[in-house]
């Protein structure tokens, strides 16, 4: 969802401000560059207007051809000086723009990967696809447009509307006293273009969130035959971008026939004057068609000048979108001073343990329980009874709201991060496979991992001979989310990513629940392997699973309310027993676990 937005944002010149201390200070070499270069421009703009007035001079003097030759060599070399300072200001200003662009992408990728899941959990990916690959050019775009208009045409309109003063006073005064109400009139749709801008960048995030939709959910799509509804919602989405489109169109297009109706009131008034001027009194010709070519020349400048608010204001909302995300406290920054975690045994203990996804929905209500050292525990239970969340609890995708999680008595709440998650290796049902190679999947498990250990950790987790039947072998193509593998392929990669890491606790959530028996046999003696000498926590439904398990503890409303192994369970004759025969059939509870697990 779009992030909500404040009443009370900052203005345009507060925002400048930041974004010039925070992406452009580190440019100013770049900027003084270009501005100085603009500069060179403006002055050459400016100096062939002036030179307007001995050109036609001497052309009305038979005895100064000399003097033309050199006024026309003059004006050649200066549009040649302003085609080349306008050539060297733009090659800085495209250099300091990538540059920000790059620097505000990285910048806002960092900062999303110190959110914790929750905050990805309230948004769809295409809003962060939005703000990272589209929005991050508004900043860019609304530096670059306040430098060029003071730099290029600030300079240029002054030089300019200087030349005109020095040739005829009054006449400047007729000429430029339409700027205010063009100022007037074009400051009034500032807020109207800042509002649908805005709108634009919404539609486009839906956009880009039913098309991803669509194409991860193709076969849904198919399946069900949804692409009409699809190609509704997709319609809808076009149909608000472009009405928003339409609209910022014409709120710029208005300036256009403000502008023109002034400066042609501002031209007619200087050639009524003018003409007067040389045909009642005698004035200059040449001042006057100097006057008139500065006029004319300082047109386009002007008119940027009188629309330089609405392109800053379209840029800034680019720019509010990323400060949206980067003014929310990272909530997993780094935090100094605390210590690494060292795993030795790797028990854990829930003590007290409550949390909850949404306030007053609590998931977990006091939970206390252990996951022994050295051996597997398993969560069974209804869905929505917290066996996943206690999961994600101990790799602190989310903080608890009361209570402590402890592993070999530390509470995790209070050691680094990093180092919390380098001692746990996490496979779940739902598997995720990166884009690249099976081998490059795999190695993600170890930072460095050289091929010896990724062909070793494939052969444990039973993946290496269906790898090997590959023509490309470990250098498959997984495609995207692993989709040219099949569900039991997938897992096992997932399986010998987790072997590779190496952590001395293991946290397994329904790994085995969306594969076939053939598959889950596989799988199965992958897991077995894994689980060695390891600290493991899983969530079952699978019989195997669980009755192979060295502790089951049962969880229902957030809280334990049996713990045993399989056989205790089952004499009880309690929530275990009815679970079991629910999942497994009526003669399922005669079952005992084998002698292993005794």
């Amino acid at each position: 969802m779009p992030e909500p937005r404040s009443s009370a944002q900052p203005g345009a010149f507060a925002l400048l401000r930041r974004m010039f201390a925070e992406h452009g200070a580190k440019h100013i070499p770049a900027y003084l560059g270009a501005a100085l270069c603009m500069a060179v421009g403006a002055a050459t703009t400016a100096t062939c207007a002036w030179l307007l007035k001995p050109i036609l001079n001497h052309m009305v003097d038979g005895t100064a051809f000399r003097e033309l030759r050199f006024l026309s060599w003059s004006v050649a070399g200066l549009f040649a000086l302003r085609g080349l300072s306008t050539f060297g200001a733009q090659a800085l200003l495209a250099r300091a723009g990538t540059r920000i662009i790059a620097d505000v992408q990285n910048r806002l990728f960092a900062h999303l990967l110190r959110q914790d899941m929750r905050f990805f959990h309230d948004r769809h990916s295409s809003e962060f696809m939005t703000r990272l690959a589209i929005a991050a050019n508004g900043m860019r775009d609304a530096l670059q447009a306040t430098i060029t208009s003071v730099s290029r045409d600030f300079l240029t309109a002054g030089g300019l509307i200087g030349v005109m003063i020095l040739q005829d006073p009054m006449m400047a005064m007729i000429a430029l006293a339409s700027l205010p109400v063009a100022a007037l009139t074009l400051g009034r749709l500032v807020i109207k273009i800042r509002k649908f801008a805005r709108r634009s960048f919404d539609g486009s995030t839906r956009i880009l969130e039913i098309l991803q939709e669509t194409v991860l959910g193709a076969r849904i799509v198919k399946s069900f035959n949804l692409e009409s509804v699809m190609a509704g919602r997709m319609a809808l989405a076009v149909r608000e971008v472009e009405r928003a489109a339409n609209r910022i169109a014409i709120g710029s297009a208005i300036s256009n026939p403000v502008s023109d109706v002034l400066a042609g009131l501002a031209i007619g008034g200087v050639i009524f004057y003018g003409s007067w001027r040389i045909t009642i009194h005698g004035a200059d010709v040449g001042s006057f068609v100097s006057f008139l070519g500065a006029l004319l020349l300082a047109y386009d400048p002007c008119k940027r000048l009188a629309r330089v608010n609405l392109d800053i204001q379209n840029s800034m909302v680019g720019a509010r979108m990323i400060y949206e995300v980067l003014d929310r406290p990272a909530t997993e920054a780094p935090r100094q001073n605390l210590p690494r975690i060292e795993v030795t045994s790797g028990r854990i203990v829930f003590e007290n343990v409550g949390f909850a996804y949404r306030l007053e929905e609590p998931v977990l209500r006091g939970l206390d329980f252990a996951a022994e050292a050295n051996a597997t525990t398993a969560l069974v239970g209804p869905s929505g009874g917290g066996k996943s969340t206690i999961v994600n609890l101990i790799q602190r995708f989310y903080e608890t709201a009361s209570g402590r999680i402890l592993i070999d008595g530390r509470d995790i709440a209070c050691v680094e991060l990093h180092s919390l998650r380098d001692k746990i290796a996490f496979v779940s049902q739902d598997v995720f496979l990166f884009r690249g190679t099976i081998r490059d999947n795999i190695a993600l498990g170890k930072a460095g991992a050289g091929e010896a250990e990724i062909i070793a950790a494939a052969e444990k987790a039973h993946a290496h001979d269906f790898i090997a039947g590959f023509s490309d072998g470990y250098n498959t193509q997984v495609g995207e989310q692993g989709a040219q593998l099949s569900g039991g392929q997938r897992q096992r990669i997932a399986i010998a990513r987790a072997i590779l890491k190496n952590a001395p606790i293991i946290l397994l959530d329904e790994p085995t629940a969306a594969l076939d028996s053939e598959s889950e046999r596989e799988v199965q003696k992958a897991l077995d392997d894994l689980r060695v000498g390891r600290t493991t926590l899983v969530v079952a439904h699978r019989l195997q699973t669980i009755v192979n398990a060295d502790r089951i503890c049962v969880i229902d409303a957030g809280k334990v309310v049996e713990a045993g192994t399989h056989g205790e369970l089952i004499a009880r004759d309690g929530a275990y027993r009815n679970f079991f025969a629910a999942q497994f059939g009526d003669a399922a509870p005669a079952l005992r676990e084998p002698a292993a697990a005794r």
